[in-house]
């Protein structure tokens, strides 16, 4: 689950059900993975590049149009800048190269 992401709310990722997931398919260091802002299916491919460096690639969606679509157009614009990760007990942090973050916890954590 998106807990915390630019200046949205926690209570406004949650009523969007905002998620990644990252189980999809792992081979290679590659991670198949999808997610969901409120509106469209996302999906992207994510590769390990070390201990803490990953590039996201292939980013796409479906394509509905949406009453509000703010949260998933912020996040399909940085996901793709992302550079950087740090898993921190249920915790799993992402930010790009100018340190703009966006943090996930373990859905059954929280």
């Amino acid at each position: 689950m998106l807990v915390s992401f630019k200046n949205f709310t926690k209570e406004e990722l949650v009523k969007s059900k905002a998620e990644i997931n990252l189980t999809s398919e792992i081979k290679d260091k590659k991670i198949q993975g999808g997610a969901f802002m409120g509106c469209n299916r996302m999906f992207f491919t994510a590769e390990i590049k070390s201990k803490d460096k990953i590039e996201i690639s292939g980013v796409g969606s479906t394509l509905m149009a949406c009453e509000n679509m703010k949260l998933e157009d912020e996040f399909s614009k940085e996901f793709k800048k992302v550079k950087n990760y740090k898993v921190e007990g249920h915790f799993l942090t992402l930010s790009d190269e100018e340190g703009n973050q966006m943090k996930f916890i373990a859905a059954d954590w929280d």
